[in-house]
């Protein structure tokens, strides 16, 4: 991939709006290199490098779209496209929640970008999956793995000056530890914008103890238990209700933040006072582009739920007219705030509950409520006393974040997931978490 600077995107977006014959064009430019390599069985498995770089054009008459994508740069290429796209809107019916494009708008850029990170090469890459390997067989353990780590730049432009330039790069890691026997097993996973906050060494060593701590688990029985959630196992049910601010289901009936007998539930309090969640572009560990591919409208920071209490939802263009608020850039991360105890901590000051290291496999079983269902995985623990006695048999649960977040006894220290929409998630005690049955998995 060519890492394709501020001034040649702009020469290239300038083309194309001058080729262009619609009422409108808008174009996204994206360019990526990621390189990879996967473990398995104690060894490397595959290992890659992928580039790419693909530029969507889109251009309306009146309300008529048409788009196409290309990965060539020549002038007739573009011209090709161009011609394409406007074919295509020609032939299109008429969207009728067509918004036009936004006028000029000015972008804060956040820093998502790294040179150490973008310097990463196979030779890092290698000594990743060692780091692993090499902690598995000193403990007689087997490990698989993967690491990917991208650099790439972003650009979205239109026919009414809106233009705007970012680079960024991000890397992440997984890792599973068992036994060779099969009887345990333990993950971890690690992403970030910079490769000096990431250390595979002491992830590669938070799988291993999982795995052996995590043998010869004993059965208990399903039931309602006070839980200590690391941020691994809170971060994908969470993500269910993150993803589920969206103001026209609301209005529309179809969500949890919707009021019976019509409307939305803005302004009224829904979590325990220790829930406060917003989004922001220039969160330093959390960093996203400062502006919506989508509206090409500037994100901004805002609260989403403060001190339990709903501060604000996300707005579609067409949704922000017809309900007469202003439109704003939709949320590309969501931040949870959480305290400064060690999941350690939370730990020992539970008296009898248990600890889940992760969840998965997690399915939507009522939208309205946001009741979910799911299993938990790779080590989980009974405490008592403050201390973790013995490993238990895993199990499956029912449970919603809205409840989870009605339950909090304390927050722990928060954790970053995520390469594309990006979240900040705490470890978390909860009470009366809804475990309704035993699984066999490991």
């Amino acid at each position: 991939m060519m890492q394709m600077s501020q001034e040649e995107a702009k020469r290239i977006c300038d083309r194309v709006m001058a080729l262009s014959r619609a009422d409108e064009c808008r174009v996204s430019i994206q360019g990526t290199r990621a390189g990879n390599i996967r473990t398995a069985q104690n060894s490397v498995s595959t290992a890659g490098l992928n580039q790419d770089t693909q530029m969507s054009i889109s251009v309306a008459f009146g309300k008529r779209q048409g788009t196409t994508t290309i990965n060539e740069f020549d002038d007739k290429a573009l011209e090709r496209a161009v011609r394409r796209a406007e074919d295509i809107a020609r032939l299109a019916p008429e969207n009728p929640e067509f918004m036009p494009a936004v006028g000029k708008q000015e972008f804060r850029a956040s820093n998502t970008y790294f040179k150490e990170t973008a310097a990463i090469d196979p030779e890092y890459r290698a000594e990743v999956a060692a780091q692993s390997i090499s902690l598995a067989k000193k403990n007689k353990l087997i490990t698989a793995g993967f690491f990917l780590d991208t650099v790439g730049f972003e650009v979205i432009a239109n026919s009414n000056d809106v233009f705007g330039y970012q680079e960024s790069t991000n890397l992440s890691f997984s890792c599973t530890a068992r036994t060779e026997d099969g009887r345990g097993s333990g993950w971890v996973t690690r992403s970030a914008n910079d490769v000096r906050l990431f250390d595979p060494r002491e992830a590669s060593e938070v799988a291993i103890e999982k795995a052996l701590r995590s043998v010869d688990a004993k059965a208990l029985e399903p039931g309602r238990y006070t839980v200590v959630l690391e941020p691994a196992a809170s971060s994908d049910i969470l993500s269910f209700m993150f993803n589920a601010f969206d103001a026209r289901s609301a209005d529309e009936g179809r969500s949890f933040l919707s009021k019976k007998g019509g409307g939305n539930r803005l302004g009224e309090k829904m979590f325990d006072e220790q829930v406060n969640i917003w989004t922001d572009p220039w969160n330093a560990d959390a960093p996203v582009v400062p502006w919506d591919g989508g509206s090409m409208l500037p994100r901004e920071k805002m609260a989403m739920v403060k001190n339990g209490k709903i501060e604000s939802l996300q707005y579609s263009q067409f949704w922000a007219k017809k309900q007469g608020v202003a439109a704003k850039g939709r949320a590309g991360n969501t931040i949870m705030a959480g305290g400064d105890k060690s999941t350690e901590e939370l730990i020992a000051s539970t008296k009898k509950g248990i600890l889940v290291t992760r969840t998965w496999y997690i399915r939507s079983v009522d939208p309205q409520s946001l009741l979910v269902t799911g299993l938990t995985r790779d080590g989980t623990f009974y405490i008592e006393n403050g201390k973790i006695k013995h490993p238990i048999k895993n199990f499956r649960f029912n449970e919603s974040p809205v409840t989870m977040l009605n339950n909090i006894e304390d927050l722990g220290k928060t954790q970053v997931f995520g390469d594309g929409r990006k979240m900040v998630v705490p470890a978390m005690k909860l009470r009366d978490f809804n475990f309704t049955s035993l699984s066999d998995a490991v």
